[in-house]
Parts: structure tokens; sequence; C-alpha cells
């Protein structure tokens, strides 16, 4: 019996993993099974309980601790992901195990599966965001790697640079973009009603910690809600922040800003389906995730992109760079209204894929898998 595993610690990555998932199980028989291991936030009551909205089977819940509090906190959480996932891996000896991205939990559970000399599937290698700690996570994790899964071509080149052979490198797009042609069916009314509101003119909002930049977090997101203020015409969604350092923090400060302020609606997760349905009819996206990078321009919609935090990442013309005081969100969320710029967004053509990613990326896993012993002994590419 050959065996992979699939793990998911966050609401994000699961979104980007489910598509993989599902084509990955459509091969499932006698001789091949595909795990899903479910740990991280998606196991916290702080963070929604998240776990609910997987629908796929779930073989294994790892529970962990997700503090965010300090350093400390953590090192503490990473600790914990290695012991737990080594053990894991011991018992159950998987032929390889697919991880996606750039969090703290993903690098600690890739060293986990090198400790356990269980090859790596990586999804998302060789993006950059300078103003996060992802940036040295990803390429770490990138070199713990077997085979490399990214999503765009620029990306491509840098896994090659990091010295990972070309034939294990392979750019089938992002999963995102299989998202949003299978998930993003729900109507503007319907997708409206689910969270709440009736006819209205919305944007949807998330923002995270800027792990690479000190402190500071009551006093960018102060200037944030200020910057909301000026437009009561417009209905802002918040979906809240991650368990990076400083993450729950912010979800305090937009729990206590949701009491006071009319038009700002907070939520724990809005659910894939719901949170795409959302993004296809918003004015515009706005705040610091890499989904106003990767997945909003597929709709030809403007993304207002705050700070440093996916500074490097491959961006399309309709995303609008602004910096984290409330006069630059506030002139950044002007141009985003406007007609020259909706006229910008509706020429857009994402660099991000087809819409065919997973079926690719879950054959060639299999093929891999299927087709014999995986030398772990990787040869250092040089350029």
């Amino acid at each position: 019996m050959k065996k992979i595993a699939v793990v998911t610690a966050t609401r994000a990555e699961y979104g980007l993993l489910s598509p993989v998932i599902c084509e990955l199980r459509k091969h499932e028989s006698d001789g091949f099974r595909v795990e899903l291991i479910v740990t991280g936030t998606h196991l916290s009551e702080a963070y929604g309980m998240t776990v609910a909205k997987i629908e796929e089977r779930i073989d294994h819940r790892i529970p962990v601790s997700v503090r965010s509090g300090s350093e400390t906190d953590i090192s503490a959480n990473q600790a914990e992901f290695l012991i737990k996932f080594t053990g894991l891996f011991m018992r159950e000896n998987y032929n390889a195990v697919v991880l996606l991205g750039d969090r703290y939990e993903m690098l600690a559970i890739a060293v986990a599966a090198g400790n356990t000399r269980t090859p790596v599937f990586h999804l998302c290698g060789g993006d950059t965001t300078e103003g996060a700690m992802d940036e040295w996570i990803r390429h770490s994790i990138t070199k713990i790697s077997y085979l490399h899964f990214v999503t765009n071509e620029e990306s491509k080149k840098r896994v090659i640079q990091l010295g990972e052979a070309p034939g294990r490198v392979f750019n089938y797009g992002s999963t995102s973009i299989d998202n949003i042609l299978r998930l993003s069916d729900m109507s503007r009314a319907e997708a409206l009603a689910s969270v709440g509101l009736g006819v209205c003119n919305f944007a949807l909002c998330t923002y995270h910690p800027v792990t690479m930049e000190d402190g500071e977090i009551d006093g960018r997101i102060s200037e944030f809600l200020e910057a909301l203020k000026a437009f009561p015409e417009i209905e802002f969604i918040v979906t809240k922040s991650n368990a990076d350092q400083g993450g729950a923090r912010i979800n305090e400060l937009f729990d206590e800003a949701g009491g006071r302020i009319p038009n700002l609606h907070v939520f724990a997760s809005l659910g894939v389906r719901r949170y795409l349905s959302l993004m296809k009819y918003s004015e515009f996206v706005l705040g610091n995730s890499s989904s106003g990078i990767i997945e909003t321009p597929a709709f030809r919609i403007p993304t207002v992109n705050i700070g440093d935090r996916q500074k490097g990442r491959l961006s399309s013309r309709s995303i609008i760079n602004c910096g984290s005081g409330r006069k630059e969100i506030m002139a950044a969320i002007k141009v985003a209204l406007s007609d020259e710029h909706k006229a910008t967004c509706r020429d857009i053509v994402s660099p991000y894929g087809d819409g065919s990613a997973a079926q690719k990326i879950s054959r060639k896993m299999i093929d891999t898998i299927m087709g014999g012993r995986m030398d772990l002994k990787k040869k250092f590419y040089d350029l």
C-alpha cells in the first residue's frame, strides 16, 4: 500500500489544498491511499474552529497550541509540531507528505518529515514576500522538499536558483484559479445574505501581522480603521488574521471596532466558497493577504495592498500598493473606486495559471510515488 499525506493547519492553506485533495482521492484504491491531517488553527475555537468547514474525509486530527503573543509562543508551538508530527510520520510511514506555503507550522512539519526520511512535495515555493517571516520559511521548506509545484515562472526560476534540479520543479499554476472556477458560485444576493447584508456596495478585507517589522500593531490597525470610516457608503467585510505573532491582538482590535463602526463586519472565517463568491462581487479587496495578489486579479477587480507583507510577489496591474497610514490607504481606495482603474482591471490576465493546476499536480504526485524509490540524497543543481 502506497500512502500520501496532506497536511492543513489554516483556513487559507486548506482552500488551496482542497482541489488537490479531491483530485488525489479520485485515484484511491487498494494500493493507494490519501490521508488528510488536520492541525493548527483549524482545531482552535479562537480562530473559528474551521475544521467544521473541511468537506473531505479527515484521517488524523493533531491538536497543537496556536498561542501567538510572543516569539517564545511561536517557538514553543513549533517544538510541539515537530515532536507530534515526527511521531505520526514514524507510525504511518508515508511515501510522501504534501505541504503548502510558508507558515512556521509547515517548517516544523517539514523538519519532522526530513528527520523521518519522508519525501516532501511542496506547493507554492519560490515566491518572495519581503515583509514577512514567510520569506525565509518558504525557502527553507524548498531545500527540504523533493518535488516543487510553483505557481508562476518567476518562482520556478528562484527554486532552481536555490539549487533544486529543474526536473523536479513544475509550474502548473495556482490552485486558487481552480477554486475560482469551481467554487465562486453563490449569487451576489446569496453571498451578501450569508453575512447578514442586503443590497450594498462592499469590500472584502484581511489584515495580517507584518512579521518582519517591530510592533506598532495597535497604531497600524487604528490607521486602517480610520481609513475605512472615511467611506461610510461601503460595507467592509473583514476576515480575521492568522496565528502569526500579533495576529491575536489584531483580532481583538477588529472585534472591538466591529461593535462601534456600523459598516464594519468581522468574521473569524468565511469558508472558501463564501469568501470567493464575495470577492467576485466586491468593489475591491483591501489588506495585505496573498489572496489580494493571486486570486483577486482573476476576477478583474482592484486590490488595495497595504504595506510590505506581500512585497516581491508577482503582481498584476489591478493591484494598488500603498503604505499603512490612513491617508495613503484612503488615496488608494479612491483609485480603486475610479472608473479609470476599473477599466484597467477589465483587461487583466492572471499570471497564475488556467485553472487546471490540481489535476496536473495530483497526476505528477501519483506518478512519482507509484514509480518507485525517491532518492532523497539530492545533488545541488549549480547554475
